[in-house]
Order: structure tokens, then sequence, then C-alpha cells
């Protein structure tokens, strides 16, 4: 396989591991940032390095759009072409052709659908999608799926069981000799019998790791925990699980405790656009007047960039004035925030002390900010 992954220690279910990929080795639990268009927003390749960060996605639905996917293939690839050293995932497309664009047919073949960007026709397939990741050149790339809202058990079931076939067609179009990992992604919404289902059907298809898709869309928390408590038995314990789409930190927390590996998300970027930050006590709005002369940093101990030089005084004046350096500077934050969260979850666990150091964090985390 192109990848190879080995758990180094487990307390209940939760693991602590190590994926080795083409571009380098990822410690595990690990949180990736999301560079949909081949950047993580307001942040340099450099800088995202310096915040820990072990991989990175990338979306292959707006990087099929623009600049095209063909493009990012003549110039060297992905990683060349962001000048991102290290290993990388890219999505199916199938989230975005669901979510963002309007949709003219799905069918058991694919999906038809309208360019958000012009408004042009596009048909996306399990084989399309395969060929667009390839061009892209990420380590680990993801099955086509149909990711359905999790409650509607109807849709689940349809679902569920397209999922399946284009796994199998997406198996079939991928050569495991081009040096990229594909993992299957498991469906079936908040019914356990459904997830059991979706896993019986891809472990036969023998990927090199297993996501776990349609959560975080529409279902509540103690939903989603209740349903991870149910599905990530039913995958190999063997190969890495990936929650996808997750990345509030209590969700990374619950995440892991229910033996989750990799999680992905755009909330600390998106948070950071818009003057929240992550912090032990829970979200903090930087903009709010209460910090206009306020000479501490972010987090007290934090080691990035940001609150090892600047004020929430002088972050507060960026947010207010509409400066681009503020979505840099609370982006680094936000960032490093979960990065150091899961160093933490990992050192914990290698330690024996999960239970603890879990419910400590969220007993912070969880209080309402003074």
């Amino acid at each position: 396989m192109a990848l190879n992954f080995k758990v180094v220690k487990t307390q209940r279910k939760a693991r602590a591991g190590v994926i080795t990929t083409p571009h380098g080795d990822i410690p595990t639990p690990v949180f990736a940032p999301v560079g949909t268009q081949a950047t993580v927003k307001a942040i340099t390749p450099r800088d995202l390095a310096e915040t820990g960060a072990s991989l990175v996605l990338a979306n292959t639905y707006h990087l099929h759009l623009r600049p095209g996917d063909e493009l990012v293939r003549e110039m060297g690839g992905l990683h060349h072409f962001m000048q991102w050293p290290g290993p990388m995932l890219t999505d199916s497309g199938g989230f975005q052709v669901f979510s963002l664009a309007q949709i003219n047919r799905i069918d058991d073949e694919g999906v038809t659908f309208r360019s958000h960007i012009d408004g042009s026709r596009h048909r996306l397939t399990p084989e399309s999608s395969m060929a667009i990741q390839e061009n892209l050149g990420a380590d680990i790339i993801m099955c086509f799926d149909q990711c359905p809202l999790p409650t509607d058990r109807r849709v689940v079931e349809q679902a569920v069981e397209r999922t399946r076939r284009w796994a199998i067609r997406c198996r079939e179009a991928h050569s495991d000799e081009g040096g990229q990992a594909l993992f299957g992604i498991q469906q079936g919404g908040i019914f356990p019998d459904l997830r059991a289902a979706s896993s019986a059907g891809l472990r036969e298809l023998d990927f090199a790791g297993y996501a776990i898709g349609g959560l975080a869309v529409g279902e509540t928390k103690a939903e989603m925990y209740a349903t991870l408590d149910e599905c990530t038995p039913l995958l190999p314990d063997d190969r890495p699980r990936y929650l996808m789409g997750v990345g509030a930190p209590d969700d990374l927390v619950e995440g892991v405790l229910r033996g989750v590996d990799i999680f992905d998300c755009v909330l600390p970027t998106r948070l950071a656009r818009h003057g929240a930050v992550f912090t032990p006590h829970g979200q903090v709005n930087i903009s709010r007047a209460q910090h206009a002369r306020d000479e501490r940093p972010i987090e007290e101990g934090c080691d990035c960039y940001t609150c090892r030089t600047f004020t929430r005084a002088y972050l507060r004046h960026l947010v207010k004035a509409g400066e681009l350096l503020a979505h840099t500077l609370l982006s680094l934050h936000n960032v490093r925030f979960l990065i150091r969260l899961m160093e933490t979850l990992r050192s914990a666990i290698l330690g024996g002390t999960l239970e603890q150091t879990a419910q400590s964090f969220l007993s912070r985390y969880l209080q309402p900010v003074v």
C-alpha cells in the first residue's frame, strides 16, 4: 500500500499511532487544517508548518473548477503547486456537489451540477473523481460518495447503497501503484444498522483507510456521539479512521475517546475571519470592548506566534479596523490550538491518562466564558 498505519498504544477505544505516507509521517490522532483552494486561508505554508500541522486537506470540487486539476498536474501536483512538502489529503468532491452547487440530477452513475463560479454544467462520477484526485496528487484520496442528511432514513438507505456501488467503481478505477492511498467512506446517518451495512460492504474492498461521513451535517451532538459509539468499532482496527468535517474542540476530544484518528474542518480559520478564537474556556470574541486595553495574549502559555507576540488589545484593534493581518494572526492561534489539543491527547494516550485529560479539558471548555 501507499500508506502504512501502526497503532502504537491504545486506551480503551482511543488510539495513538503513526501514518506513514510518501511525504512523511503523521502522528495520530491528528487534526488537518483545510486548504480548500490549495491554501489554508490567510496562512502561508511556512507559518502552517510552524503550527505543527502534519496533514493538510484540499478540495477536489473547487480545484477541479478552478484552476483545473489538469493544470495542477502540469504544475507538478498539489505539493509543488502550493509549496506544501508534507502529507496531503483530498476529498472526493461529493459533499460539495450535494451541499454547495445547484444539483440538476443525481443518478446511479453520478451527479450533474452547475458550477457555483459561472453556472457551467459539470458531471462528476466515481471514475472522474478518481481521475481528478490522481491529477491533484495528494497522498490520501477519498471515494466518491453520497452524503445525505443524517436523520432521513429513506434517503440514508439509498445513499448507503449508492455509496457502496460507487466505492466499488472507485476501487476499480484507482491504481494502487500511483502512490496514493484510497479511503472508503462509511455512510448510514444516525442509524446503527445502516452504519453496519455500509461498513460491511466497504471492508470487503480492503481500503487503505476508512472515513466516517454524513455526521456534523444536521444532527445533534448527542446523536453524533452516539453514532460514533456504534460505528467506529465496525471499522478495521489496523486502518486509520477519519471523521470528516469535524473540528470543534469538544468534538475532537469526544471523537478521540471513541477511536477516531483523523479530523479536518474549516472551523479554525472561519472563526478567525469573524474575530473568534479558541481558548481553554471556550470561544472568545476578540472584538468585544472588554479587550480594548487587555495586555494578555489570547491564551497564557500558548506557544503560537500570535500569543508569543501580541496582546488582545492589539488583536482587537486589527479586527475593528478590518485589517487583513487579523485573519492571519487569529487563524494561526486557532489552528495551533487544535494541533496542541491533539498533541496533548496523543501524549495522554501514550501515558495512560486520557480519561483524566479529556474530562479536565471538557469541564473547562464547556463552561461559559465569564
